[in-house]
């Protein structure tokens, strides 16, 4: 018999059992793990250093890197926000440094030491850590608790937590019980695309702007130019660094857009159009008047050999070449189509998406509990008395950049205090 079940060993689980621990030592806690390790989003997170939150200590800041759950964290990050997990793991000895892009991350450079700080708790709380013991179901008894049945046999609690992440299963058992689950899509995924443009050239990083437009305006036969589609608003627009991958698109900008966009590509099955303006200060027309100039003044000098902007080397050859200029063409010897050509290159760069990849290991799916059916006061079930939900088992999700962990941490924390706070007596 516990006083408390957190389902689900990741980072949400851990946070929530020291938090409850801290605040009520009498109570007997256990949280059950699934697999014969803990943590292991944790340890691969961040390249394997652990993006631990993001350095925006405004509430009404940190909500805008969530495309779902804005509304409703931006009261619990009040409570409990980017400065209190940096106060957290500093106290317990992992200093953390931030990033010029604002990430967070331990001194160490090492997921490691944040798994190190998590297990030491555990046990100086004296939380029992059931491993390989998978979910298989559970249900409200008479008396009021929990019965949580495993792989290996049953557990009674009278409280439970569901840090479960995007667990199909538990979903399962939820949306059995009455709870509304929202469908599940992935978010934070890079651009599968295989175009000449950008095939051999992977590592390229550069500030840009990129759209994606309805896809009833295209055609599986449409061609790089666009002039004659007729103009409507994109669907999505992000601005930030696109990397060149090996298998297409990736970076901030690209991931921002799958997040904001999870449902709207999955819609379209992965399969759309991108538009990238690789130089976001120019427009194609104001471009097109730039490069007159610059053929006035490098009349006699090749295309190719003489960048005009501060685009990578590569980059610039290829796009030239794509605008249909040779390579030992003068900008003196550019007709007025090949002007107009290249300035579409550069503004509004048309690539085919044919599919998606995971960034990195950092998978994040959008969907989960619906959050309606959710208190954000204390993230208790609205349905369930002393049932609580903490991390990605709920339908909110956040871009890269520590915004995934910052909702586990809060909803944990949050969770934590009002099951600590409740006055228990276990019965054996």
């Amino acid at each position: 018999m516990f006083d408390v079940i957190v389902a689900g060993g990741g980072a949400a689980g851990f946070y929530a059992a020291i938090q409850i621990a801290q605040k009520n030592p009498t109570l007997k806690i256990a949280i059950l793990e699934r697999g014969k390790t803990v943590l292991s989003k944790v340890k691969i997170s961040g390249g394997g250093r652990c993006n631990v939150t993001q350095a925006k200590f405004y509430a009404n800041e940190l909500v805008d890197g969530y495309p779902r759950g804005q509304k409703e964290l931006l009261g619990p990050f009040h409570t409990h926000a980017p400065g209190d997990v940096v106060a957290f793991f500093e106290e317990r000895g992992v200093p953390l440094k931030t990033e010029e892009d604002g990430r967070i991350f331990p001194k160490s450079d090492s997921s490691q030491c944040v798994i190190d700080c998590f297990l030491n708790e555990i046990e100086k709380h004296g939380i029992q850590l059931l491993k390989n013991s998978s979910v298989k179901g559970f249900e409200k008894l008479k008396n009021g608790n929990w019965q949580v049945s495993t792989m290996n046999k049953n557990y009674e609690t009278r409280i439970l937590l569901l840090a479960t992440g995007s667990n199909t299963r538990v979903w399962s058992f939820l949306q059995d019980m009455g709870h509304t689950i929202v469908p599940p899509v992935p978010s934070l995924f890079t651009f599968n695309i295989n175009d000449e443009r950008i095939k051999g050239i992977p590592g390229i990083s550069v500030d840009a702007s990129i759209e994606i437009p309805p896809k009833k305006i295209f055609s599986s036969t449409i061609s790089v130019d666009l002039k004659s589609a007729p103009k409507q608003h994109p669907v999505l627009e992000s601005e930030g660094p696109v990397l060149i991958t090996h298998w297409g698109l990736s970076g901030p900008a690209i991931l921002k857009s799958s997040a904001w966009g999870a449902r709207i590509l999955e819609k379209y099955k992965y399969n759309f159009r991108v538009i990238v303006n690789w130089t976001p200060e120019y427009s194609t027309a104001s471009m097109e008047g730039f490069l007159r100039e610059v053929k006035e003044v490098e009349a006699k000098k090749t295309v190719s050999r003489t960048q005009a902007l501060t685009l990578p080397k590569r980059l610039w050859m290829r796009l030239v070449g794509a605008a249909g200029i040779s390579k030992e063409l003068r900008w003196g010897e550019v007709n007025k189509e090949q002007l107009k050509n290249l300035s579409r290159q550069l503004t509004a760069c048309s690539f085919k998406v044919e599919g998606k990849s995971t960034f990195k290991e950092e998978f994040v799916t959008a969907g989960g509990v619906d959050l309606k059916e959710i208190n954000f006061k204390t993230f208790e079930s609205k349905l369930f008395p002393n049932l609580f939900f903490a991390g990605e088992i709920i339908d909110v999700d956040g871009i890269t950049g520590g915004y995934n962990f910052q909702n586990a941490w809060t909803g944990a924390y949050l969770a934590a205090q009002e099951i600590a706070s409740r006055s228990l007596t276990v019965t054996t």
